[in-house]
């Protein structure tokens, strides 16, 4: 079992044919194994000399051995998926900061922003409902619904959902599909801005009321 703390060592030996090696820590003790399993990122070979970080942690023997590791320059994926997610998060509030904008400049009816609102709530809740039948081994909401949510508008809220909740944040089909509802929906937000778009809103929203 891997312990939280990060210890930094280097490769002083490195058997590529086997992917397996050694790590001395740098603030001196006894080698520990580390097996080409255990480094987060395939892409990189390990080599001999090179600065590597890792926890301890033990095999099924009892033995002392690296896990998680990552070489000089390497990022974590937790690392990696909490930056993307800030990201997400910064871009999704833009985005609606864009919205209040274009309301506040008459570029939009008020009415615009409301639905985003209201479609960004009903997201996040929504997106709480199935985390807790996840859990509960109840009924699930459609992956479906979630897109036609987003879809909708409510992307924002699912945005943060995503990543308050920690759910749907990981499977890549999901995740793939989410983000061309986003496009989508930011396209048809665009198109709404020119005068054709524009025109289209006003009549719809003249026929309705």
């Amino acid at each position: 079992m891997a312990t939280n703390m990060r210890t930094k060592g280097r490769i002083t030996f490195w058997n590529e044919e086997k992917g397996f090696g050694f790590i001395t820590p740098i603030a001196g003790g006894k080698q520990v194994f580390v097996h080409i399993k255990a480094f987060s990122n395939r892409n990189r070979r390990p080599e001999v000399n090179q600065v590597v970080t890792y926890a301890l942690s033990s095999d099924k023997q009892g033995r002392p051995c690296a896990a998680k590791a990552t070489l000089a320059g390497d990022r974590l994926p937790q690392e990696k998926n909490q930056m993307h997610g800030s990201l997400s998060l910064i871009g999704a509030a833009f985005f609606v900061v864009i919205v209040g904008v274009a309301v506040a400049a008459s570029k939009m009816p008020p009415l615009i922003l409301a639905i985003y609102m209201a479609a960004s709530l009903l997201t996040f809740i929504t997106y709480a409902i199935d985390k807790s039948a996840a859990k509960n081994g109840s009924w699930r909401t459609p992956e479906s619904t979630l897109h036609l949510l987003s879809l909708a508008g409510g992307w924002p809220g699912a945005i943060v959902a995503q990543q308050k909740l920690r759910h749907k944040s990981k499977k890549q089909s999901f995740r793939s599909m989410f983000w061309v509802t986003v496009f989508l929906n930011c396209g048809a937000f665009v198109w709404l801005l020119t005068p054709t778009g524009a025109a289209a809103l006003q009549a719809l929203i003249a026929s309705v009321v």
